[in-house]
């Protein structure tokens, strides 16, 4: 494993087994996205498969988001592994609001507690 931490700790690089896992911190909004792009760039184009880690993020914008499609769709075009990590609501529920799923494929939620279930009434979205 390989393990590099970059500036005031906005992102950290692990490699290990093929897959490199960047994890990032703070508040993912336009000032992080300029300091962090250009390393997400280059492990976008070479990583042999790219986890982004979102667990210690607690913001996102939508430069966020841009700079995660980015990353997303050129890591999948040159037909690397790609996953996205992330374990917040508020920045779960950000990307489905955005419609962009299917694109980023958020690794899901914990499952809910066992309990009564509900159903979502026809014609309303439950994020």
């Amino acid at each position: 494993m390989h393990l590099i931490r970059h500036g005031e700790a906005d992102l950290a690089v692990r490699s290990s087994e093929g897959l490199t896992t960047v994890e990032l911190y703070g508040e993912l909004d336009l000032v992080l996205v300029q300091r962090v792009r250009p390393e997400l760039d280059v492990l976008a184009r070479e990583a042999p498969a790219l986890a982004v880690d979102l667990q210690r993020v607690t913001f996102c914008d939508a430069s966020g988001l841009g700079l995660l499609v980015r990353c997303a769709q050129r890591v999948r075009e040159r037909g690397a592994g790609w996953r996205l990590v992330c374990d917040r609501p508020m920045i779960l529920r950000l990307v489905r609001l955005a419609g962009l799923d299917d694109v980023l494929c958020p690794s899901p939620p914990a499952a809910p507690p066992p309990g009564p279930r509900t159903t979502a009434q026809p014609g309303r979205l439950r994020v």
